[in-house]
């Protein structure tokens, strides 16, 4: 039998830890990630059930785990991650494991939380089906991913500037996943009642600059494997920024830039959750609750 074909390396993801570990010792900036850790507090807290052993899988930092132990219905928090830089060792309980290859028993968690991480792994559909796994029957899966639409003004201002000056273009920001195309990769992993949903964050700079040294400070920036190794010329980079506040400005000056949250939620199947009905066991006919006339196949509307 011939082996599955091996998912192609999108990430370089030695290289985006290191970037993570260095952007903790500068500084890390972590407004985007408090504010998907609010919402993630949020959206559990409106769940009318008890979890009590969660995960919280690959989230960089603390505040992911510091708002899920704010949440009454949440019992003990396991983080799951790479190593974290010394100044975070002791600020939680962790496991080193790697998204891409969880190190639990099947059935083991009732709910698995990740806020900003798994938009970053090589093999999202396998990472799902560990994910699916690993939570108990009737186990509640929740996410948040930077989708499609992340940095699309960065995106397009590098590609025209790069197209302009060096007659080409490179890779330079991820290529985030669509939400409908998450949505399907739920119910390919097997997850029950699958919901997908996107929450749009502007954030303005008063310059580019400002804005990738925030990315910098998020260890955020490019870690693409087939990214150019070769440094970015000064004058692309001039004209990329030229180009962003050419198209991307606001009245006052200042530049725009989008930061596009997709939130997956899923359940591990259980039967005592809400089944679809089977095909005729319909009660009452549409067309009786339309008030309108039901045209069977073949009649033609108006005869």
């Amino acid at each position: 039998m011939p082996e599955p074909p091996e998912s192609p390396l999108i990430f370089d993801r030695l290289l985006l830890r290191a970037r993570r570990r260095r952007a903790v010792a500068a500084g890390v900036e972590t407004f985007l990630l408090d504010r998907v850790a609010a919402d993630l507090a949020e959206r559990l807290t409106a769940v009318l059930r008890r979890f009590d052993l969660v995960l919280d899988l690959g989230t960089p930092g603390d505040a992911s785990r510091a708002a899920l132990a704010g949440v009454p219905s949440v019992g003990t928090v396991i983080s799951a991650r790479a190593p974290p830089p010394e100044s975070e060792a002791g600020a939680t309980r962790f496991v080193v494991a790697d998204e891409e290859a969880l190190p639990f028993r099947a059935a083991v968690f009732d709910l698995i939380a990740s806020a900003l991480s798994l938009q970053f792994v090589n093999d999202l559909p396998g990472a799902l089906v560990q994910i699916r796994r690993v939570l108990k029957p009737d186990g509640l899966f929740v996410a948040a991913l930077a989708g499609g639409d992340t940095l699309t003004e960065l995106r397009q201002s590098f590609a025209a500037a790069e197209s302009e000056v060096e007659g080409g273009i490179s890779p330079r920001v991820a290529p985030f996943a669509d939400v409908r195309d998450l949505g399907a990769l739920l119910q390919r992993a097997g997850f029950a009642l699958p919901v997908t949903d996107v929450d749009r964050i502007r954030v303005r700079y008063r310059s580019v600059f400002a804005l990738m040294h925030d990315l910098r400070r998020m260890g955020a920036t490019n870690a693409l494997h087939d990214r150019r190794r070769t440094p970015l010329k000064r004058a692309t980079l001039m004209r990329m920024a030229e180009i962003y506040a050419e198209r991307f400005a606001d009245a006052d000056g200042r530049l725009r830039a989008t930061f596009e949250i997709v939130w997956l939620s899923g359940w591990a199947p259980h039967p005592s959750q809400q089944q679809p009905l089977k095909p005729g066991s319909a009660q009452a006919r549409l067309a009786d609750a339309l008030r309108t006339r039901e045209i069977s196949t073949g009649e033609k509307a108006g005869e």
